[in-house]
């Protein structure tokens, strides 16, 4: 796993193998953070990593100035890695990690952040429940933007916060915006 771009580009990490994560492609993450350089300063934003996995978009973040990270993860293993390389990159200060389930943690939020990414396991069932909760619990700042991975066979077109989409491969990125 390599960060790809700001203050920390060009770093890896090597994340156990028993980590039960997808880790979002180094192509497609590029695409991702291409695409957010036109629609948001990430620069001491409040950010949100849903089913943060190794922590890789949460780096990405860190690494280009977002200085309020949450991250939510249920998984132990992937908890301790992400404190690990949290350590070594000097963000601990910046990263709050929350064991807890995703769906969990959005029923019982009352935060809201400037930029949320959600990354779901690809088979995860209740995908379409992810944006309907980021709107009813108002988690979206205004003019803040969400962005959800999933495949192809998901499309939000349709959704009313709906903003745009980027496909690389079998990577779909699905951005919403709170828009005043």
């Amino acid at each position: 796993m390599r960060i790809v771009g700001g203050n920390f580009s060009g770093r890896r990490f090597s994340p156990p193998t028993k980590i039960p994560a997808r880790p979002t492609t180094e192509l497609a993450k590029e695409g991702l953070f291409n695409t957010l350089a036109n629609l948001i300063d990430i620069e001491g934003i409040r950010t949100l990593d849903l089913f943060g996995g190794t922590g890789s978009i949460s780096y990405e973040l860190a690494s280009r100035g977002a200085n309020d990270l949450t991250l939510v993860e249920r998984d132990l293993t992937s908890i301790d890695f992400i404190k690990k390389t949290a350590a070594a990159l000097g963000i601990s200060d910046k990263l709050h990690i929350i064991r807890n389930d995703v769906f969990k943690f959005m029923k019982q939020s009352t935060e809201q952040y400037d930029f949320i990414f959600a990354g779901p396991p690809y088979a995860l069932q209740n995908i379409d429940e992810l944006p309907l909760l980021v709107f009813e619990k108002n988690m979206l700042a205004p003019n803040g933007i969400f962005v959800l991975e999933h495949t192809p066979r998901n499309d939000y077109q349709n959704h009313p916060h709906f903003m745009k989409m980027k496909n690389y491969g079998t990577t779909v990125f699905t951005f919403f915006t709170q828009a005043n």
